[in-house]
C-alpha cells in the first residue's frame, strides 16, 4: 500500500524550511546576474570616460569633467578613473580576483560619492545615492564571494569573506586618499564652488 507524501505542514519544521529555500542553482544564477549587470555597467562607464565608445565623450571631456569637479591631473586623472572602472567592472563581472575587483570599484565610487556628497543623498539632486548603492553592492559580493559560477572558483580559488571585506575597505580608503591628494585647495570647480567641500 502506498502512502501519500506528507505536505509541507505535515513535515518537521526543519524539513519544511529546507523545502522552501531556493536551491543552489537559483542562488548562483542570482550572483551571476548581479555581478554581470553591476560589473558590466561600471566597466561601460569607465570606457565612456576614456573613449567615444558606448556614447562616451572621450578622454578630453572626461578630463574637463574632473577639472570642473575640482580635481588636479586632467587627462591622467580621467584615465586612472576610467581604467579603474573598466578593469574593476570586468573583473567583477567575470568573478575573477574578486577582492581586487571589489576594491577597484569601491575606490572609484568613493571618489564619486565625495564629489556628490555636498548635494545630499538623493540622485535627483545629483547626490551620492547611486555611488553608495554600488559600494554596498560590491561589499556584499566581497562578503559572499563571487559564487560557484565564476573564474575564481574555476581556478580553484575560494576567497574568505575577510578578503572581500578587506578589498572593499581598502578601496574606500584609497578613494578618500585619492580625493585628498588630487583635490585642489584653491580654484574649486564650478560645481563645488557653490556647495563647499
Amino acid at each position: 500500500m502506498r502512502y501519500p507524501r506528507p505536505t509541507t505542514r505535515q513535515r518537521s519544521p526543519r524539513a519544511a524550511e529546507a523545502a522552501t529555500r531556493p536551491g543552489p542553482g537559483r542562488t548562483e544564477a542570482g550572483l551571476v546576474a548581479l555581478r554581470v549587470v553591476v560589473g558590466g555597467l561600471v566597466a561601460a562607464h569607465g570606457v565612456q570616460k576614456m573613449t567615444h565608445r558606448l556614447g562616451g565623450a572621450g578622454l578630453a571631456a572626461g578630463a574637463e569633467e574632473f577639472r570642473r569637479d575640482g580635481f588636479r591631473g586632467g587627462r591622467l586623472t580621467a584615465l586612472a578613473a576610467g581604467t579603474g572602472q573598466a578593469g574593476g567592472g570586468l573583473l567583477l563581472a567575470a568573478g575573477l580576483l574578486t577582492p581586487l575587483a571589489v576594491g577597484a570599484v569601491a575606490s572609484v565610487m568613493t571618489v564619486a560619492a565625495t564629489v556628490k556628497y555636498p548635494h545630499g543623498l538623493w540622485v535627483q539632486d545629483d547626490g551620492y545615492e547611486f555611488p553608495l548603492v554600488l559600494i554596498v553592492t560590491v561589499a556584499a559580493v566581497g562578503l559572499n564571494g563571487p559564487g560557484a559560477w565564476s573564474l575564481d572558483r574555476l581556478a580553484g580559488v575560494d576567497w574568505p569573506a575577510s578578503a572581500g571585506l578587506a578589498g572593499c575597505a581598502a578601496g574606500v580608503l584609497a578613494g578618500l586618499a585619492t580625493r585628498r591628494m588630487l583635490w585642489r585647495a584653491n580654484g574649486h570647480g564650478v560645481r563645488e564652488a557653490t556647495h563647499g567641500p
